[in-house]
C-alpha cells in the first residue's frame, strides 16, 4: 500500500485531496491539526507517533524528526542497501508528501505579534520533511502547494507521474523552503535586545545586516523588460516586506517600464499630506503641484510641462473623483495611480480602454525613511555583486516650516525667506528628492514651473530648465521670475547659483556641504536671494 504524510498549515481542500489519495488505495499519515482535520472527514488516518512509536514532544516541537519518518522518505527506491536497511529497521516507504509551513511570513507582517511568538512560528520538522522529499524526488511527490492537488491526483490516475513532472514539484519545493527561510532571515536582522528583552525594531538599524536574503515569488511574467530583447518578470517579497499591494483596475497589461514609472509617481505624491498629482516621464518627475482639489492638482501639474507629459504615469494622493476622472480623459497617459477610484469616475476612466487604472494602498505601505525597517533598494554591478540602500525619503519636510529646533536647518544668506518662499521652498524640496540627479527644480508654493533632471552639472540642470519654461512660455521674456529653486545636492561653485539668479529665482534651498560654500553664499547675497541650507542632500542616480 503507497503511504502519503500530509502535515499542512494551510488546509485549503486538504479533506478533498486526502480522500482521492485514499480512493487510490494510499494510506494516510499525519500530525497534530492535520490528522484531526482527516478524523473528522471521517478518513481513516494514522498518527505519526503510531509511525514512530514516540510520543509527540514539547507541545508538538518534535514529531516528525525521527528515522522511521525521514527514513521512509530518504530511501532511494533503486538502492538495494536503502530498501534493505528499511526492512531491518521496520521503515515503512513513504510514496507521497504533502506539507505547507507554519505561517511565519503572516506572523512577520503583523507588529502587534510579539518577539516570542513570532519565533514560534519558526518551522523545522516541516521544512525537514519537504527538503527531504525533493531530494528524493524520483521516488517521493512532494506537494507544498494547494493549487496543485489536481494536478498531483491527474498524474497520479494517469499512470503515476513521470519524473519531469516529479522534477517541478522538487523545483517548487526547494523555492518554497528558500523562500520560507529567507523570510526568518530577514524577519530576524530586525530583532534587537532592548533593556533584557527581545523586541522588534523601535528605529532604523545602525547598519545594514552582514548578509540580506530577499525571499522573492514572482508574480507574473512580463512581455520584456526595459527593450524587446530582454526577458522581464514582476516579483514580491513575501511577509513584513511585502511589495506595493496595487490592485489594476483596468487597462492593458502593466509593462516594466510602466512599474518603474509607477513606483517613482508614488514615492513622490506619498510625501503630500494635502491633495497633490505629479506626471512622470522615465522615472523623473516633468510636473507636480498641490491644490484644494485633486482636479485642480493634476491639471497644474500636467500644465506644468504640457508636452513631457504626453504619455505620461500619474500619481494621486487621493481618490480620483468625476472631475478629476474627466481631466485625466483629457490628456493622452499611459497609466494613474492613486489610492481609490469613485463609482462615478470609473464610468468616465472606462472610455479610455487602454489607460491602465491602478489602485494602492497607501497606508499598507510605510514611507521609506520613516519606517524602522523600510524595504531596501538593491541593484546588480558588475555581473555578480550587488548594491543595497535603505529607500530614500523626505522627512525633513514632515515638519512645520521653517523647521524649529532643527540646527541641520538654516538661513546663510543676509534675507531671510519671506512666508510665500518658505511655502514654495518646502514644496521644490519634497519634490527635488525624486527628480534624478544632477538637479535643479524650479516652483512657486503650490507647483512645479520647470524641472531640469539628470544633468553633468547643475549650470546645464538649471539650463535645461530654463529652456523648458521658454518653450512653454514663448511669451514671456523670463517666464521662472519670482520662483524658487531647489537643488538635490550642494553647488560645488558659484556658477550654478548665478544661473538660478539670471533664472529669476528668489530663494534657493540645498544641502550645502561644498567646501565652496561661502563663495556660493556670496553670490546669493549680491543676487539678494534668500538661501536656506538643509543639511540633507538627496542624490538620485
Amino acid at each position: 500500500m503507497p503511504r502519503a504524510l500530509l502535515s499542512v498549515s494551510d488546509k485549503a481542500d486538504l479533506v478533498t485531496f486526502a480522500r482521492a489519495l485514499h480512493a487510490r488505495g494510499y494510506e494516510l499519515v499525519s500530525t497534530g491539526g492535520t490528522a484531526k482535520a482527516l478524523a473528522a472527514a471521517q478518513l481513516p488516518v494514522r498518527t505519526v507517533s503510531e509511525v514512530t512509536g514516540f510520543p509527540e514532544l514539547m507541545d508538538g516541537r518534535v514529531k516528525t524528526l525521527h528515522p522511521r519518518i525521514h527514513g521512509g522518505i530518504l530511501a532511494r527506491r533503486d538502492e538495494p542497501g536503502d530498501l534493505d536497511a528499511a526492512e531491518r529497521h521496520d521503515i515503512g516507504l513513504i510514496d507521497l508528501v504533502a506539507v505547507n509551513l507554519y505561517p511565519f511570513a503572516q506572523a512577520a507582517s503583523d507588529p502587534a505579534v510579539d518577539v516570542p511568538h513570532l519565533i514560534e512560528q519558526i518551522d523545522i520538522g516541516g521544512p525537514s520533511l519537504v527538503r527531504a522529499a525533493a531530494k528524493n524526488f524520483p521516488g517521493v511527490l512532494v506537494v507544498v502547494d494547494p493549487d496543485d492537488y489536481g494536478r498531483v491526483i491527474e498524474a497520479l490516475d494517469a499512470g503515476g507521474a513521470d519524473l519531469g513532472f516529479r522534477l517541478q514539484l522538487a523545483q517548487k519545493a526547494f523555492a518554497h523552503t528558500a523562500r520560507y527561510d529567507a523570510t526568518i532571515a530577514s524577519t530576524i536582522t530586525e530583532i534587537a535586545v532592548h533593556h533584557g528583552r527581545l523586541e522588534r525594531a523601535r528605529s532604523r538599524p545602525a547598519q545594514l545586516p552582514d548578509a540580506l536574503v530577499l525571499p522573492l515569488r514572482k508574480l507574473r511574467d512580463l512581455r520584456y523588460g526595459e527593450n524587446p530583447h530582454q526577458l522581464g518578470a514582476w516579483y514580491r517579497t513575501e511577509g513584513h516586506r511585502a511589495a506595493l499591494p496595487i490592485d489594476v483596475l483596468q487597462g492593458k497589461e502593466l509593462s516594466f517600464t510602466n512599474l518603474l514609472d509607477l513606483d517613482a509617481a508614488y514615492r513622490v505624491i506619498d510625501e503630500f499630506e494635502e491633495p497633490a498629482a505629479v506626471v512622470v516621464k522615465h522615472t523623473n518627475p516633468c510636473g507636480a503641484a498641490s491644490a484644494t482639489t485633486l482636479a485642480d492638482a493634476y491639471v497644474c501639474a500636467r500644465d506644468a510641462d504640457a508636452l513631457s507629459a504626453f504619455g505620461g504615469i500619474v500619481g494621486l494622493n487621493r481618490p480620483i473623483d468625476a472631475k478629476t476622472a474627466e481631466a485625466l480623459a483629457s490628456t493622452f497617459i499611459e497609466a494613474v495611480i492613486a489610492p481609490a477610484v469613485m463609482d462615478e469616475a470609473r464610468a468616465i476612466l472606462a472610455a479610455k480602454k487602454n489607460l491602465r487604472v491602478v489602485v494602492t494602498r497607501f497606508a499598507e505601505w510605510p514611507r521609506p525613511a520613516g519606517s524602522p525597517s523600510g524595504p531596501p533598494d538593491v541593484r546588480s554591478i558588475f555581473g555578480n555583486t550587488w548594491l543595497v540602500e535603505q529607500r530614500d525619503g523626505v522627512v525633513e519636510t514632515w515638519r512645520d516650516w521653517p523647521p524649529a529646533g532643527d540646527d541641520s536647518f538654516r538661513v546663510v544668506t543676509r534675507r531671510q525667506p519671506d512666508a510665500e518662499e518658505w511655502k514654495a521652498l518646502r514644496f521644490a524640496w519634497r519634490i527635488c528628492a525624486h527628480v534624478k540627479s544632477n538637479a535643479v527644480l524650479f516652483a512657486t508654493a503650490d507647483r512645479t514651473r520647470a524641472i531640469g533632471a539628470g544633468q553633468t552639472s547643475r549650470v546645464d540642470a538649471v539650463n535645461v530648465a530654463v529652456m523648458k519654461a521658454a518653450s512653454l512660455n514663448a511669451e514671456t521674456p523670463r517666464p521662472l521670475a519670482g520662483s524658487v529653486a531647489a537643488s538635490d545636492a550642494f553647488f560645488p561653485f558659484r556658477d550654478g547659483l548665478d544661473a538660478v539668479a539670471a533664472a529669476g529665482a528668489t530663494a534657493v534651498i540645498q544641502p550645502g556641504g561644498s567646501v565652496r560654500d561661502a563663495e556660493v553664499v556670496a553670490a546669493a547675497d549680491e543676487h539678494g536671494l534668500a538661501m536656506v541650507f538643509t543639511g540633507r542632500r538627496h542624490f538620485r542616480h
